[in-house]
């Protein structure tokens, strides 16, 4: 179910599902296979978008309308699993610090191009640590960061579907 006010982004949206549910996180990082997880990879790679957004655009309202259709769409799909208000409520107030602090502390700007895995991995769930996840992260999302600044760069969000890792 999606929300018609940001309509025009939802490919934004089915994008980062599409990529929250590559099996690389499943099968080699060993991600449990957790709504909760698949939101947070979500938050990951939303969070390198807005931040290419942030620094390559002059259209300031496309982040908030990109971030308004990602936050509408995760809660209309709880929903329709059918979690009540109260627990919609709690689960999206949490799910909003968690985004906010991978968005603030995720990519450190002071060394271009680098993820802090780190604390991405202060939220997920995982089957088994291992000391080479934070690794295999950083890669991947390296990987996805430099891939959207240069499709950024050159205006053509459309893109976003052609990431493969």
């Amino acid at each position: 179910m999606f929300d018609f006010k940001y309509k025009k982004h939802n490919f934004i949206y089915n994008n980062l599902v599409e990529l929250s549910r590559n099996i690389y996180f499943y099968k080699d990082i060993k991600l449990d296979d957790k709504p909760e997880n698949r939101i947070i990879v979500i938050f990951a790679h939303l969070a390198i978008l807005l931040n290419c957004l942030k620094a390559n655009t002059s259209n300031k309202n496309l982040s908030q309308e990109i971030y308004d259709n990602v936050f509408l769409n995760i809660e209309n799909n709880l929903r329709e699993m059918g979690h009540g208000d109260v627990t919609v409520n709690k689960k999206m107030k949490s799910f909003n610090q968690i985004f906010h602090d991978l968005l603030m502390k995720f990519i450190i700007n002071e060394k271009p191009n680098t993820i802090n895995s780190n604390e991405m991995m202060k939220f997920l769930f995982i089957q088994e640590k291992n000391s080479e996840i934070p690794t295999k992260l950083n890669d991947y999302f390296t990987k996805y960061y430099n891939f959207c600044f240069d499709i950024v760069n050159k205006n053509m969000i459309k893109d976003l579907d052609k990431f493969k890792y």
